[in-house]
């Protein structure tokens, strides 16, 4: 029990920073979390017709035949995209990367949407996911063998190779920069 509360108080422990800068974004984070109900309900504020004019665009929704049915099924993959790219830059667990599947799906059926309203959105989505999926699953596959094999060497803890497989970068840039 006193050696948990020591490590509770541990000044090093990156993740549980309250510096001005980790409470801000903490809290726009949250706050946003929080307002994903809200932000789902935007859709309601089109116009339920074909050809939408605005002062920056028009849009015409040619298969689905209303602005508002567009705005609705985009609605319905963007904030939960939103939500999956927010656990992926938050997580600190070594199988994060595996979060880059859905996060590709949602993009996918979003660019599909956008696309001139194509015949039916959530088509043929698996062939193209194949790609990604074959790099990423046998990577976590291999890092999981990986940290096994170190436990059955070594005398670390599960939490211990779990640290030491994850990657720390200094900022929100420098994390988006080890994917491009």
């Amino acid at each position: 029990m006193s050696r948990q509360l020591v490590k509770l108080k541990d000044p090093k422990s990156w993740f549980r920073r309250t510096d001005n800068k980790s409470v801000v974004v903490g809290t726009i984070i949250a706050t946003f979390i929080a307002a994903t109900p809200y932000l789902f309900y935007l859709y309601e504020s089109v116009p339920d017709q074909k050809v939408w004019n605005t002062l920056l665009f028009t849009y015409d929704s040619r298969y689905y035949g209303s602005v508002l049915t567009v705005a609705w099924t985009l609605t319905g993959k963007i904030i939960p995209l939103m939500l999956i790219l927010i656990w992926f830059y938050t997580c600190r667990h070594w199988w994060y990367h595996v979060l880059i599947v859905p996060i590709a799906m949602y993009s996918f059926q979003i660019f599909t949407i956008l696309n001139d309203d194509l015949i039916y959105v959530d088509s043929n989505q698996i062939l193209f996911l194949i790609p990604i999926m074959v790099i990423v699953i046998p990577s976590i596959y291999l890092i999981r063998a990986k940290m096994f094999d170190k436990l059955n060497t070594a005398n670390k803890s599960l939490q211990q190779l779990e640290d030491e497989f994850r990657i720390r970068p200094i900022s929100f840039w420098n994390k988006l920069k080890q994917y491009f």
